[in-house]
């Protein structure tokens, strides 16, 4: 998930602190093995839990073949946020993508152990040059609305989410990898070659090049099946979504609640509790958790302390679950003064990383050294960081094309909210002896930083899949419309797109942190914290879980009588 999320696959960090907690899923999984890519080869599992191969290529089944009848009970209360959008086209937040992961669905998932599993496919095979996919589709799947779901439900998805009047800003980002995708986005193509419905249930999807990470892309709604006559025969068809998940919209009134309901066709286990309410209303969550208004409530900083204490009853219902996410500083390498690389290693400097994580947000972030999240593939805890030297930061700055903190040009820091800001411009006073402005921007944030327009901002990725890809290949190669700092460089890009189609997993891992060790060193970003998630949840309430990659299961709840 970004943005992406998404992952977004980007995802605002102040709006992801409160969001991600509220309604993701809660278990934190498996994060796979520093030693061992999940798709090393590409495989997916038979009825038995086992890998298997054919001459022909890899060949994986797999997937609850049929629905799971359970009668449904109760109502799951959570505090929830307006989404922006329930087109999984165009979804870039948290927020709205916590909703549509409950109303549609995909080709495949990402399991509780962390690895792609089969979802609308029952498998798939990949052919001998890793570039040629055939997904089998299940034959039992629905609508909402009880129409049968087929081949060319993901065809039509994918080219309009590819067609340039979507104005999708993430399809580049995950689709780009298929053959004709980019002719597509870029009005060349009317169809989208490489996506091929062979019959009604064998979709083929032809890729570029061999990538490891490709499944994982799929698992993000942007390749979501869609019914073409529901998106067509209604111009506000993502108000009344007809999805594939195993919930439905019941009711959605902004600014006060969304409601989701059991969908009884779905063709998985089917969720237990009978509805999934969710307040829009604003107000405290921890009050209201407390106030027993609602089952589950993210902690803020104000309560923290006391939810925290061994002593307090709330205790017993909390829940700690890290993240696979980074909070970070961005510096526009295009724009003055950042374009000077020994300017924007003197900001790196001059933070205090370990004061802004232990005493403005009290112990509960994890201090960055880089790029990747502990637990992340590919994480280098003997990475050189840049460390916190206020002295060697305005030794760089007198060595820099400005020559003193005078010449600097005006410098405005842009977030898109809370009180962070203000304290990073008061230490960058302190430490740098530089003045920033700080600006903050709400419904306009994430498209302008889309189009590079901030000079300095505040922002927050969480991992779509446990991939350095996701981090590093999306963030900061040239050309991905992710990289939201502008940096370009040679090496780095050359070294990302190595790893991109590096079958041998120690190769491909060791690329990616030679990529790392550059990118902290050039300093487009000055990584901060990666982000901990702290929970309360009713005792009444089992099965609900939070994954490292915040990936929701809300249909595993159920609610004790």
């Amino acid at each position: 998930m970004m943005f992406p999320l998404l992952r977004l696959r980007w995802r605002a960090i102040v709006q992801f602190l409160v969001l991600s907690a509220l309604i993701s899923t809660l278990s934190i999984g498996c994060v796979l093995d520093n030693t061992e890519r999940q798709d090393a080869q590409p495989q997916s599992k038979n009825q038995s839990g086992q890998t298997e191969k054919t001459q022909g290529g890899q060949t994986g089944i797999g997937g609850d073949q049929t629905g799971t009848e359970r009668p449904a009970q109760g109502k799951l209360r959570l505090y929830g946020f307006e989404p922006v959008t329930l087109d999984p086209a165009i979804v870039g937040d948290i927020g709205s993508y916590q909703y549509i992961s409950q109303i549609f669905s995909g080709l495949v998932t990402i399991d509780e152990n962390m690895r792609i599993a089969p979802d609308l496919a029952v498998g798939w095979t990949l052919s001998e040059d890793g570039k040629t996919y055939v997904f089998r589709l299940r034959q039992d799947a629905k609508f909402h609305n009880g129409t049968g779901v087929t081949a060319d439900a993901f065809k039509y998805a994918i080219e309009r989410a590819t067609d340039p009047r979507t104005r999708s800003q993430i399809a580049q980002l995950y689709l780009g990898d298929i053959v004709g995708a980019m002719d597509k986005l870029s009005g060349k193509a009317q169809e989208v070659s490489g996506v091929r419905v062979k019959d009604p249930y064998n979709l083929e999807i032809e890729i570029d090049a061999p990538k490891s990470y490709f499944l994982a892309k799929l698992t993000y709604p942007t390749s979501y099946a869609l019914d073409k006559n529901s998106v067509e025969g209604d111009r506000n068809w993502a108000k009344r979504p007809n999805g594939t998940g195993p919930f439905k919209l019941k009711s959605w009134q902004p600014d006060q609640s969304i409601v989701l309901q059991r969908n009884d066709l779905y063709y998985g286990k089917k969720a237990s509790v009978a509805e999934v309410d969710f307040y829009l209303g604003g107000g405290s969550p921890v009050t209201m958790y407390e106030r027993n208004e609602i089952d589950v409530a993210s902690v803020s900083l104000a309560d923290i302390d006391r939810v925290q204490d061994k002593k307090s009853p709330l205790n017993k219902e909390l829940i700690v679950v890290p993240q696979l996410s980074l909070s970070y500083i961005g510096l526009n390498t295009t724009m003055k003064p950042f374009d000077d690389p020994k300017v924007r290693q003197a900001f790196a400097y001059a933070t205090d990383k370990d004061k802004l994580a232990n005493i403005l947000f009290k112990k509960t972030r994890v201090t960055a050294k880089g790029i990747l999240p502990p637990g992340m593939p590919g994480y280098n805890d003997q990475l050189s960081e840049i460390p916190f030297d206020p002295n060697r930061a305005k030794e760089l700055i007198a060595q820099s094309s400005y020559g003193s903190v005078s010449n600097l040009p005006e410098i405005t820091m842009t977030t898109s909210g809370g009180s962070l800001g203000e304290s990073l411009a008061a230490m960058y006073k302190r430490n740098l002896g530089v003045d920033i402005n700080v600006q903050q921007v709400d419904e306009a944030f994430h498209a302008d930083l889309e189009a590079r327009k901030y000079q300095m901002f505040f922002a927050g990725w969480i991992a779509d899949y446990p991939d350095p890809q996701d981090f590093l290949d999306v963030l900061f190669h040239s050309q991905s419309n992710g990289n939201y700092t502008g940096f370009n460089d040679q090496q780095v890009d050359q070294l990302l797109e190595a790893a991109r189609i590096e079958d041998d997993w120690p190769k491909s891992m060791t690329l990616y942190q030679r990529s790392e060790e550059q990118i902290v060193q050039q300093a487009p970003v000055v990584p901060l914290f990666h982000d901990v998630e702290y929970v309360l949840v009713k005792p009444r309430v089992k099965g609900f879980s939070i994954s490292a990659l915040g990936i929701t299961a809300l249909k595993n709840v159920e609610l004790e009588r």
